[in-house]
């Protein structure tokens, strides 16, 4: 373990129980926080990659054959009768 001596080597009594699990759990933390998250990087591509879908999609609607389809099934929906 990191900054706590192993107490067999200095042949004094075994650490305490909590201090154990605290340093386990320590351990556990700063291992596990090396790869959580993104990075400045990944957030910038992530960023720019759902822009292009975005623009992609807006093209799309906003072509002559989808906006026409989708005007169309607009239409239907308010003209059902109740």
């Amino acid at each position: 373990m990191h900054g706590i001596a192993d107490s067999r080597e200095f042949g004094i009594r075994e650490m305490p129980r909590r201090q154990q699990m605290f340093g386990r759990w320590w351990a556990r933390v700063r291992a596990a926080g090396a790869d959580r998250g993104m990075s400045t990087a990944e957030y910038a591509v992530g960023t720019l990659a759902a822009c292009a879908f975005a623009a992609v999609l807006y093209k799309l609607v906003t072509s002559g054959p989808v906006a026409a389809a989708l005007r169309s099934v607009l239409q239907r929906a308010l003209d059902v009768p109740f």
